[in-house]
């Protein structure tokens, strides 16, 4: 059995993703809400789009035009970094405690993932090797890593930051990453 699309899943995705706008979401998340359900959350919605993506193959982009995504995708990052930034300290230690924040990382991450860079790759690689079952298994262990490594970020920064700080600086990653989605659907431009 020839591993080649296994181990090229996992090599460009593990790589492309750490330090990569997901993996800060990741980190912003978990500073915010139970580490594993920012875990889960994450993996669930990069499982979902780069799946969809491997399954799709090239024709993803048919059905949903980058526009729509980057709009989407702007709006929501703004609209959370806005909340943020209004949540006090005490909101967001109760946060923490609702079992429902795993709906907020899934959907951030997976608004995120929709039109990156990652779920290109993983369209031409499937594209390319035409073994969906390696190319998502080599993603899964990628982002395995990759999330682990953000939650253990993000579920410690606040014993080394006070939350007040934690709270400003997600608001203002948000709020810059709607930004840059808001920009990309109006000027066409691709970002980082």
């Amino acid at each position: 059995m020839d591993l080649t699309p296994l181990i090229s899943s996992f090599s460009i995705v593990a790589l492309a993703e750490f330090g990569d706008k997901t993996q800060l979401a990741a980190i912003t998340l978990s500073t915010r809400y139970k580490p594993p359900y920012v875990f889960l959350g994450a993996l669930f919605a990069v499982y979902l789009v780069d799946g969809i993506s491997v399954l799709a193959g090239i024709t993803i982009a048919t059905f949903i035009p980058i526009f729509w995504i980057n709009l989407g995708s702007g709006i929501a990052f703004i609209m959370f970094g806005i909340l943020t930034l209004h949540s006090k300290d005490v909101d967001a230690i109760k946060v923490k405690n609702q079992k429902l924040s795993l709906i907020t990382p899934f959907s951030l991450i997976a608004l995120m993932e929709l039109g990156d860079k990652t779920q290109v790759t993983v369209i031409a690689l499937a594209a390319k090797y035409g073994t969906p079952t390696l190319i998502f298994l080599g993603i899964v262990f990628a982002y395995l890593i990759v999330m682990g490594v953000a939650v253990v970020i993000g579920s410690n920064l606040d014993k080394l930051v006070p939350i007040r700080y934690i709270r400003i600086g997600a608001s203002v990653m948000f709020i810059l990453f709607g930004i840059l989605f808001l920009l990309q659907a109006i000027t066409g431009a691709t970002f980082p």
